[in-house]
């Protein structure tokens, strides 16, 4: 009889140092598949709109916010090193005042050394929606940008909402310039994989981790199966002692 408490108070430890070890493993990391977030299948969708980067006027949707070291010393408008910020409008048509579906976000800097008029920039921005299907979704885009070149390609490195797990590319081609003023109307057509977005409910916990109700579920029937199963095991142990 001894025996059989001794082994039950063993096994009882065990398992209660397995189910621990398990949990805290659990909410680290695993593999999962994309159905376990309840993503069904990854979409290609094409977007098509204009982006308008202004420089004068009242309102300004770009500003200089870095100098560059070599300003006043190059032909370039913008020399090497400078840092631009942006709030773009993008706009269903290539007309300002055409209907707007959302805005550019971000930064871009000169990285070309070569004082030429025709820039060689790197951008990081995001693509924010406003309006229709994909509005509070966005997408971020970052890569080299030659002003010069007809088309330009740039990577899609993520999205949130309706494109999670985005990837892709987009393309960019002038529009028309007010060489002026500075002004510049840009055509963007943004070809993405994604995710579409889950209605699923989510657990937010003190330490900030966030758990899908699919992924709860989980832990509570492996816990469940893990102590029914042990329990059988320390029954059977206990008879046969």
């Amino acid at each position: 009889m001894a025996n059989s408490k001794t082994l039950l108070s063993i096994a009882i430890a065990f398992f209660t140092t397995f189910l621990f070890s398990s949990f805290v493993n659990a909410t680290y990391y695993q593999n999962i598949s994309p159905s376990f977030l309840g993503f069904k299948q990854e979409k290609l969708t094409h977007i098509h709109f204009f982006l308008h980067d202004i420089v004068t006027g009242p309102k300004p949707t770009v500003v200089i916010s870095s100098e560059s070291p070599l300003n006043g010393k190059s032909k370039s408008p913008l020399p090497f090193g400078a840092i631009v910020v942006l709030e773009d409008p993008l706009t269903v048509g290539p007309e300002l005042e055409s209907n707007q579906i959302g805005k550019a976000q971000g930064f871009y800097l000169t990285v070309s050394q070569d004082a030429v008029l025709e820039l060689e920039l790197v951008m990081g921005m995001t693509f924010a929606f406003t309006e229709g299907k994909y509005n509070g979704s966005t997408l971020s885009v970052l890569g080299r940008n030659t002003i010069g070149a007809p088309v330009r390609e740039m990577p899609i490195i993520g999205g949130t909402g309706e494109f999670r797990f985005a990837r892709g590319y987009i393309q960019a081609k002038t529009h028309s310039v007010d060489y002026h003023k500075g002004d510049a109307h840009v055509e963007y057509n943004v070809y993405v994989f994604h995710y579409p977005s889950t209605s699923g409910s989510e657990e937010i916990f003190a330490d900030g981790s966030q758990f899908t109700l699919q992924h709860l579920l989980f832990l509570a029937t492996h816990f469940y199966t893990t102590c029914v199963n042990g329990c059988l095991k320390v029954r059977q142990a206990t008879i046969f002692a």
